[in-house]
């Protein structure tokens, strides 16, 4: 496997917790009830999706055919969360939760591709920029969660 290989390889990984990520925003951006949390929600799905384009670009620069879709586990977590959804209705506080475990799940998944060693130095500039958005949104989504449930 060339280094340009394992380098399409980790941002397609990338790609699809990031999509997987945006969509998860949109979806609590139409949950959420207070108007405030719902434009917060779709300015970080507007915000993934831009992170995604800029993965897909390098991607595509390399010689690779770039992930546009999420994965198969967020579409099956989705479609349950859509039934739960329908099944009783979620207040902010819940949505929040989701959003939030969300956020772990996609900072993880971008620290390990930091301490991928065989990831070429551009490839790991770009994962770079890309996790100090993530790691905003996984903070901002923390805070917001700790003063829901009033603790810090």
């Amino acid at each position: 496997m060339t280094s340009t290989d394992h380098d399409i390889k980790v941002l397609n990984g990338l790609i699809e917790t990031t999509i997987d990520s945006a969509e998860g925003y949109g979806e609590a951006a139409k949950d959420a009830d207070n108007t405030r949390y719902a434009a917060s929600f779709q300015s970080r799905a507007a915000e993934r999706r831009q992170v995604a384009q800029r993965l897909q670009q390098q991607v595509s620069s390399l010689g690779g055919t770039p992930e546009d879709d999420g994965t198969v586990l967020a579409k099956a977590h989705r479609m349950f969360v859509e039934l739960r959804a329908k099944m009783s209705s979620k207040d902010d506080t819940a949505i929040v939760d989701e959003v939030e475990r969300g956020e772990d799940h996609i900072k993880a998944k971008y620290e390990d591709a930091l301490k991928d060693t065989d990831v070429t130095a551009g490839t790991r500039s770009l994962i770079n920029e890309a996790y100090v958005s993530v790691k905003s949104g996984h903070d901002q989504m923390r805070d917001l969660k700790h003063a829901l449930h009033g603790t810090h």
